[in-house]
């Protein structure tokens, strides 16, 4: 190492690892099935391989919000910088909030913003409230992105497990008195990654209550909200009071099919919008125009989201099927685009399943399926139905041979 590169490493930040920074060998989970997945097809040539583990629509947007894209791009009045936001975004996102969800009131000025994406957005939140010795409440198996940069802050992060025995809801009643007197915000997200499962609003109601009385703030991390199998989809701002303790972050990614365009909003109570406002405009200089007038038409459209959602409906509830016919425990979800099963604990005179990621191994390795892990709470695997598939045809064909694979040997539970 030449003088310039140690001298480098000893300069890293210690939120980052310091100087141990790009040192670090551990093989992390998602690197691991990357690396299973390019095993397994090399090792069995020719042979399809089905992945079920990935988290984001199989889908392009559709075609409306393509083509007012399009058009929106060649216009010159959109080329400069939108910062914290149109403010024509903001008040389709406020109508949007009423007619889908039926939350009324939402002043667009004052408790609405948009956000490069919903990552940023729980990024950001921590920088805003947490201060060294501080904590964040954090659901677990869960995005951990808002525990990550309340550390980075020096903060504190206490794991609130979601068992199944609970419905996947987190118990507020089990946290410490000296954490909740020290804890600022609480993280949910519902329905939920990984384990799809949804909150009614009584629910909601006891959050409010909890943050109320812990004066606490809540960050709902509503990416999946609309994606909703059970009649209305729900909010988090329906709950009375929920807007005087909170926020919620709506993603146009999964319920749009816009992933990889980088678009959200943060809505609720008007002064954690304004000091995440504060904090936004000294991140970035806002999402392009162009892209918010799109947004502007997708939230104008949702029965685009109608569409998305029974597509994930029917094939969650083949999958379900699929895979209790082979005697697992799986439960349809009311929500999200996933299915979250208990891994069996091996297969019956052979090999053994410690863990969720013994066993997404194997079925990466053996059958060529690809699922994610996670032991946080026990041991499961999640199976998404985003796999791709062009027609409703060719969905029945892949979740047959799922099933085929399956059945092939037998699962000890």
């Amino acid at each position: 190492m030449s003088e310039q590169e140690s001298y480098i490493q000893s300069l890293f930040a210690q939120r980052i690892g310091g100087e141990k920074f790009g040192k670090d060998t551990t093989v992390y989970k998602f690197e691991k099935i990357k690396r299973a997945k390019r095993a397994a097809l090399a090792a069995n040539p020719g042979k399809e391989l089905f992945d079920l583990g990935v988290g984001e629509p199989d889908e392009m947007a559709f075609p409306g919000v393509v083509a007012k894209m399009q058009e929106e791009t060649a216009k010159p009045e959109n080329r400069g910088y939108a910062d914290n936001g149109i403010s024509e975004f903001k008040a389709a996102a406020a109508k949007y909030m009423e007619r889908v969800y039926s939350v009324p009131g939402i002043d667009p000025e004052t408790e609405v913003i948009h956000s490069i994406g919903s990552k940023p957005a729980l990024a950001m939140m921590s920088s805003v409230y947490i201060n060294p010795g501080d904590v964040a409440l954090m659901t677990v198996p869960g995005y951990p992105v808002l525990a990550t940069h309340a550390k980075w802050y020096g903060g504190e992060v206490h794991q609130l497990p979601l068992k199944e025995e609970n419905n996947f809801l987190p118990d507020l009643d089990s946290i410490p008195e000296d954490i909740r007197k020290r804890a600022k915000l609480l993280y949910i997200n519902y329905p939920n990654n990984p384990t799809g499962a949804t909150a009614a609003v009584e629910f909601f109601k006891k959050v409010v209550r909890f943050a109320r009385e812990n004066r606490i703030v809540v960050v709902q991390d509503a990416a999946y909200a609309a994606l909703s199998f059970d009649g209305k989809p729900l909010s988090f701002l329906s709950a009375p009071g929920a807007k005087e303790v909170g926020v919620e972050i709506h993603s146009l990614s999964k319920a749009y099919n816009m992933t990889g365009w980088r678009l959200a909003f943060v809505v609720g109570n008007p002064l954690v919008v304004a000091g995440f406002a504060n904090v936004k405009d000294n991140y970035d200089s806002g999402q392009f125009i162009a892209i918010q007038k799109a947004g502007i038409y997708a939230l104008e459209h949702p029965e685009i989201t109608d569409a998305i959602s029974a597509k994930y409906k029917r094939r969650l509830e083949k999958l379900t099927s699929v895979l209790n016919s082979i005697g697992f425990k799986a439960t349809m979800p009311k929500g999200s685009f996933y299915l979250y099963v208990k891994a069996p604990k091996g297969i019956k005179g052979g090999q053994r399943f410690d863990s969720g990621e013994a066993f997404s191994q194997y079925l990466i390795t053996e059958k060529l399926i690809s699922t994610v892990p996670w032991d946080d709470v026990g041991h499961f695997v999640r199976f998404s139905a985003t796999f791709s598939a062009p027609s409703v045809e060719e969905e029945g064909r892949i979740l047959g041979e799922i099933g085929k694979r399956l059945s092939s040997v037998e699962f000890e539970f």
